[in-house]
């Protein structure tokens, strides 16, 4: 069998991996590439394999990042399945279309710029349309049934813990001797004491692990810790008479924030504003979550009791469906919360509510999400005082906190214990998604187990045999 890394290697977006054994092929993730516009357009519209080639795709899970150029892929010939849990791909669904309508609306704003420097119209890399149009080939996997999804390759999805449906996805074998040999791909690795899902599955008993490592350079603080913390933003905040402006992936942090500000305000520990959910995609998404109750964990369950709700729907929590809605929030003078698509800041309503708010002393921008370079996020987060939206320059006066132990993703000490549960079995290491400086830090902390193999940080294009 052989691995070649094409996305979201040495970086943390755009994950894609090529599966080749006895000649036959299969992608895992197929995941939009995130930074400089002109960069992304190049590297998501051209695929560095032919797309007729591959037989099947497995997707870990919904994100952009890692599902994201599938209607790409199918646009330029492939016909095969696709494999992932019924969570991931209701997720997928209302992830696509929404991304296949941004591209279209993206793609004007360029060609007026381009025509005006006599340049030719570019198209979008996938419509709306298109999204559709490629959901009919997915194929439904439950966590642990097993599936042979090319000829002599089987293969397992383990709950990832991560987001809703999200997994781990694990390729039994036999290599040229007839030996048994497993690959684990980790996907996006979650958190033991995250709200809502079921905690992760550690690997075992195999030879190669594929690992995300994008906070391989820290173990995330407790998230009792990360509660109080936040609880102290929204309380100084409201405080000042202000607002707290939150950027939050529209999957996973969002439900993630709201499940932590409605069980504190229940509890007192923040006065009873208003909470609003201003993105379409988000409150979809939310939808989904009350519908696949099969991945939560006993807690939720609990919390569900004990507040006598239906599934997670909190009576404290707005959500605004229509434009109208979202620009009445200007209006509102009051302390409120505004949780916004997109993640990094780069598209979506946060961007007005940013406009809106950010040149007000009183009000705090809160990121609680990892920020890729270039992006509005990352600028907000390195608390840059002068910034662009709409390509209007802004002097920043609204505070920034980043609170970094709220994220999905598993922290250094997590990823160290993940790869040391397979210890007995691993003869390679592979980490992928994560930027230079987290990989480098968790390979010094790796290597202080001789049981581990020496780890290998993938460059893109890289091919490994396993």
């Amino acid at each position: 069998m052989k691995l070649t890394t094409f996305g979201a290697a040495r970086t943390v977006t755009g994950s894609m991996h090529l599966i080749e054994h006895n000649g036959h092929r299969l992608l895992l993730d197929c995941g939009t590439f995130q930074g400089k516009r002109d960069e992304s357009y190049q590297v998501n519209l051209n695929f560095p394999f032919d797309p007729n080639s591959i037989e099947a795709v497995m997707l870990s899970h919904a994100h952009i990042d890692h599902s994201g150029n599938i209607p790409n892929l199918v646009k330029q010939g492939f016909t095969g399945p696709i494999y992932a849990t019924n969570a991931t791909i209701d997720l997928t669904d209302i992830m696509l279309r929404d991304s296949g309508h941004i591209q279209e609306n993206d793609i004007v704003y360029v060609n007026k710029k381009r025509r005006k420097k006599g340049l030719r119209a570019l198209e979008p890399i996938y419509t709306q349309k298109e999204a559709i149009q490629a959901m009919p080939q997915f194929r439904s996997l439950w966590y642990r049934e097993k599936r042979e999804v090319i000829p002599g390759v089987v293969a397992q999805i383990f709950d990832a813990g991560h987001i809703l449906g999200s997994g781990a996805i694990v390729l039994d074998y036999q290599d040229e001797q007839g030996n048994p040999r497993r690959l684990w791909f980790s996907g996006d690795i979650g958190r033991f004491d995250m709200p809502i899902l079921q905690d992760p599955v550690f690997p075992s008993g195999a030879q190669t692990l594929v690992m995300e490592c994008t906070y391989g350079d820290k173990a995330h603080e407790h998230m009792d810790d990360a509660y109080d913390e936040f609880v102290d933003v929204v309380r100084r905040t409201v405080r000042r008479g202000g607002k707290i402006i939150v950027p939050a992936f529209a999957v996973g942090r969002t439900q993630n924030l709201t499940y932590f500000l409605s069980d504190a305000i229940e509890n007192g520990d923040i006065p009873d504003i208003p909470v609003v959910v201003d993105s379409p995609l988000a409150i979809n998404a939310s939808d989904l979550y009350r519908k696949h109750t099969e991945c939560f964990d006993d807690e939720t369950w609990q919390f569900i009791a004990q507040h006598r709700m239906k599934g997670l729907d909190y009576h404290n929590v707005i959500f605004t469906r229509s434009v109208d809605e979202s620009m009445a929030l200007n209006d509102w003078k009051d302390p409120m919360i505004i949780i916004s698509a997109s993640g990094m800041a780069e598209s979506g309503r946060i961007l007005h509510h940013l406009k809106n708010n950010i040149e007000d002393g009183r009000n705090t921008i809160l990121i609680v999400s990892w920020q890729a370079p270039d992006t509005l996020g990352r600028r907000l987060a390195d608390q840059e005082r002068k910034v662009r939206i709409f390509g209007e320059e802004y002097y920043r006066k609204a505070e920034v906190v980043t609170i970094g132990g709220l994220s999905a993703h598993a922290g250094q000490d997590i990823l160290v214990d993940y790869a040391l549960a397979t210890k007995d079995s691993l003869e390679k290491i592979i980490l992928i998604h994560g930027e230079e400086d987290a990989a480098n830090a968790l390979m010094g902390r790796l290597a202080e187990y001789p049981e581990l193999p020496v780890p290998i940080y993938a460059e893109k294009g890289q091919q490994f045999e396993l």
